[in-house]
């Protein structure tokens, strides 16, 4: 992005500030590479913050007030005092953001400003919490900023506020990004390490079905409540269990009358985070191309025992596993939509590139987005 568009739009949209005082900040989206619906189970992730990002160029001021211009001119607002009220549209997950830093005795400062993005919306790139992480740094003026602590308030602002009841990795991954590193998470603990990507040989590319889904409205909080009810009926006769982490495949097992749609969610999430250990080992051993298997392995798992992938989804992964130079490609993101995560080989990406457009338009009459994105370092402050 540049910042002469940047500083252009906020001058259009709020003539009367002093445009010398612009202050921009940037956050960026995320590809989840192997760890889905993990997250929110106390398991393990391993995503990568992307070059796809938002952009909050702003102007601080002396009231109370928050408002904002999106990049095609809609504009909201609201009071700090009264952030309640801001329920609705876009401007609600600013709102809770500047609600969650609130709860956490981080006061939000009045500012004018325009928000830009670069990630395609319902995509599954986090867009979303990308907003929230950029908005903290907006915000909280020039006091020092935790990147856990953002990471945190914005979990809050999607359970609390928003209604989603998700898990930390997406503002995790913005707020800690590491150039030309994924992140192992342990969701429970919230350690985590970089794990170094093959960048020199394969690229990362998001294909958009641009079947956009929305997580308000889909069986994303109903997915969460099937796990929540597996640990409770585990926890009867395995009292030391408190998430799907920490269970067994052999625990499983023993319950003879659980429910078969609730044996296949625990099922999928259990072996999902035996994937993503699997996924650092072979990275950080350098046998990259082990992954095409744990790739296969996850999107058949989402497919059939979580029951969130969807047609358009499949379509997408099985044009890029039937392509030559294609390591591995699987849904990424919650389902419903959104996005597949593929890692190509560099050599190879025009084949891929040509042979996805033409297949996916053909199979679903409409043209996919292919994002080929790089491994970015996570949010903060831009020099003007």
């Amino acid at each position: 992005m540049e910042i002469a568009t940047v500083r252009g739009r906020l001058r259009a949209a709020f003539p009367k500030v002093d445009h010398r005082a612009m202050r921009l900040v940037r956050a960026p989206g995320r590809v989840n590479l192997i760890g889905e619906h993990t997250d929110y189970n106390d398991g393990f992730v391993l995503p990568a913050a992307i070059g796809l990002e938002v952009w909050i160029g702003f102007v601080r001021t002396d009231d109370r007030r928050i408002e904002m211009v999106l990049g095609d001119g809609s504009r909201d607002g609201f009071d700090l005092d009264g952030v309640m009220t801001a329920r609705g549209g876009w401007i609600h997950r600013i709102a809770g953001m500047a609600w969650a830093l609130a709860e956490q005795d981080l006061e939000p400062r009045g500012l004018r400003g325009v928000l830009l993005s670069e990630i395609p919306i319902g995509a599954g790139l986090s867009s979303s919490a990308a907003v929230e992480v950029a908005t903290a740094w907006a915000l909280l003026d020039d006091r020092p900023l935790e990147p856990m602590a953002i990471a945190r308030a914005a979990q809050r602002a999607e359970n609390g506020f928003v209604g989603v009841q998700s898990g930390i990795m997406d503002p995790f991954a913005s707020a800690f990004g590491r150039r030309d590193s994924a992140l192992l998470v342990d969701c429970r603990s919230l350690e985590y390490r970089p794990v170094p990507l093959p960048v020199d040989r394969y690229a990362i590319v998001a294909c958009d079905t641009r079947a956009p889904h929305r997580l308000e409205s889909s069986e994303y909080n109903a997915r969460r409540a099937q796990c929540e009810t597996v640990v409770a009926i585990v926890a009867e006769s395995q009292p030391e269990v408190r998430s799907l982490r920490d269970v067994t495949l052999e625990m499983l097992a023993e319950v003879d009358d659980l429910d078969p749609v609730l044996r296949r969610r625990a099922d999928h999430v259990v072996r999902e985070n035996e994937r993503v250990m699997r996924a650092v080992d072979v990275l950080e051993g350098g046998q990259p191309e082990a992954l095409g298997g744990l790739f296969a392995e996850s999107h058949a798992s989402l497919r059939e025992l979580y029951e969130v992938s969807s047609p358009e989804l499949d379509l997408l992964v099985e044009i890029a596993v039937s392509t030559p130079g294609v390591l591995g490609a699987r849904m990424t993101g919650a389902g419903f939509g959104g996005c597949t995560v593929n890692l190509v080989e560099h050599a190879s990406m025009g084949r891929f590139r040509s042979s996805v457009e033409r297949r996916y338009e053909a199979g679903t009459g409409r043209p996919p987005g292919i994002y080929v994105v790089d491994a970015v370092a996570g949010a903060g402050e831009v020099s003007v």
